[in-house]
């Protein structure tokens, strides 16, 4: 159990990274649809790699029996997407904060269309990471945000086609090997970005040895490592648990952000972050003591 924890929240931890990096990427020209089009079609072809190699070896082609993963990618490169067109319109603090909305939404999500009664200590430490939440993301000081409502749509959309993603990662190809599950995942993530971005990046001037740079650099950090220990993960623990888990991303998004892009982190962002910090081990705690039983859906 501790080990698939530690890898879903490596994999948060490494998603936490992504927003300070695509901001750096931004100021040398490139825009949301070239970068999150760059990562996802770089992480496919990175995931699919060892698939074929094995493929190969054994004399067989990857199965197309679950292509609902594909289904389930969408989901992912639609909250990738989102996200960083969040960030380009709102403070990077704010952005997170809405795609933290995520645990709740997973949570209750799970509970409507799986029947799964939230647990008692879910709710409560879903409070407490929330509280921690809009200390970590400084909304305290929420006066000084230019607010932009499209941002903040974006946003919110983000933190919905995440839970869907977190729901559909747990649940579907529990027996497809880690590697095709996750390859399978991403090229629907590819696609729909690129469907979605059809006639900005046909009509792109920026596909040069930088972006290659950066797509590879954030595919293996957004987009490989990443979903490839959520599926190793998410399985074994639980949609739920897994939705407390991923909100990692935010402290490590509030320290990428004041090493990287030089923000102000206070005293109140670093209360907030121990107080998530807090609420994932005391329920990590529980859940050894009295595990839950995880009912999964294969595809």
């Amino acid at each position: 159990m501790k080990k698939y924890i530690l890898f879903v929240l490596t994999g948060a931890a490494s998603y936490g990274m992504l927003s300070s990096f695509a901001k750096t990427a931004y100021r040398e020209g490139y825009n949301a649809a070239e970068i999150t089009f760059a990562q996802a079609a770089i992480g496919a072809l990175l995931l699919w790699m060892p698939v074929l190699i094995k493929r190969i070896k054994e004399k067989q082609l990857p199965s197309l029996a679950n292509w609902r993963l594909l289904l389930a990618g969408v989901g992912i490169g639609i909250s990738t997407y989102t996200y960083y067109l969040a960030v380009q319109y709102i403070p990077a603090s704010l952005a997170i904060i809405l795609l933290m909305q995520m645990t709740w939404m997973s949570i209750f999500m799970e509970w409507l269309l799986f029947k799964r009664k939230p647990l008692t200590i879910e709710l409560y430490v879903t409070a407490v990471i929330l509280i921690g939440t809009v200390l970590a993301g400084n909304l305290l000081h929420a006066g000084t945000f230019e607010f932009s409502l499209i941002g903040i749509v974006y946003g919110l959309l983000s933190a919905l086609t995440y839970a869907i993603a977190v729901i559909c990662t747990s649940r579907l190809g529990t027996k497809v090997p880690m590697f095709e599950k996750s390859a399978m995942m991403i090229t629907g993530s590819a696609a729909i970005i690129f469907m979605i971005n059809f006639n900005t990046l046909w009509h792109s001037e920026h596909f040069d040895g930088r972006l290659l740079q950066w797509g590879t650099f954030l595919a293996l950090f957004g987009t490989v490592i990443p979903p490839v220990l959520f599926t190793k993960g998410m399985p074994k623990i639980g949609a739920g648990l897994s939705a407390i888990l991923v909100t990692m991303e935010l402290p490590v998004a509030v320290l990428c952000a004041h090493f990287i892009l030089k923000e102000e982190v206070n005293s109140l962002q670093i209360l907030g972050i121990l107080l998530m910090l807090g609420a994932i081990i005391w329920l990590n705690i529980w859940k050894e003591k009295k595990p839950v039983v995880v009912t999964a859906v294969s595809a």
